[in-house]
This record gives C-alpha cells, sequence and structure tokens, in this order.
C-alpha cells in the first residue's frame, strides 16, 4: 500500500503511545496498515511506519522524556469519499479527544470537522464534492 512516490514523509513523536496510536488509525481509516515497527530495548518504538489511506506517516517514541505534545497548528487534513466514512472517522477520532469544529456544512465545505484525538493529533476531515 506504500506510495513508493511520497518524497516527503510526516513523522510522529509520540510519548510512550506511538504503537498504540498507529494500531488506533489503522482501525479508523480504510487502505490503511502498520508495514514495520522496530523498537527499543523498553519496548517502546525506535522507529514505525504506517500508511493510512495510502499515504505513509512514520512514528517514534519519545527517548527523552520530555513532553512534547501535539499542537492544532500543524494537522492532518483528510478528504473522505462519502458521507458515511466522514461520519465514521469523526465518530471515532473525537473519542476521547475533542471537537474543534463541529461536523457541518461551512462555506468553503459541504461537510468538514476538525478534532483533537486522544494522542492530541489534530484531523481536518473534509467531504470530497460528489
Amino acid at each position: 500500500m506504500r506510495n513508493s512516490n511520497q518524497k516527503i514523509t510526516t513523522c510522529f513523536m509520540f510519548n510512550g503511545k506511538a504503537e498504540e496510536a498507529m494500531n488506533f488509525y489503522a482501525s479508523v481509516f480504510d487502505q490503511s496498515e502498520i508495514n514495520s515497527v522496530f523498537r527499543h530495548e523498553d519496548g517502546t518504538v525506535l522507529h514505525a511506519t504506517f500508511t493510512l489511506k495510502g499515504q505513509t506517516f512514520m512514528a517514534i517514541d519519545n527517548s527523552n522524556k520530555q513532553e512534547h505534545p501535539f499542537t492544532p497548528a500543524m494537522s492532518l487534513f483528510v478528504t473522505c469519499d462519502t458521507e458515511e466514512e466522514i461520519n465514521r472517522v469523526f465518530e471515532q477520532l473525537s473519542q476521547g479527544g475533542k471537537v474543534l469544529m463541529p461536523l457541518a456544512a461551512y462555506p468553503f465545505s459541504e461537510k468538514f470537522g476538525w478534532v483533537e484525538d486522544k494522542y492530541g493529533v489534530s484531523w481536518q476531515l473534509n467531504l470530497a464534492k460528489s
């Protein structure tokens, strides 16, 4: 499923939850899988790759023990193919997180929502124009 032509890959640094987060995201999005996971001796993620909707991402666990939170200033913009998909993905990503913009019609989109998930990652979800 990997996009071999992709030249820039987003890398997430989680505070001990990289593998949990990757598994969660792979369960939320279609065309998704965990590609590889390399671990430190303590079991945390040294380096991993995963694919969501055909797009490859990387993940690591923070090894310096300092908290580095995610911020909505950087978010992932996802174009959903169907209304069922955007409703399902919005619901799943919202659980344990917070809604930044409710799922609704806006002047720039027929259906759009913005959520911060339980790991602090920000997602903008947009329904593809029909």
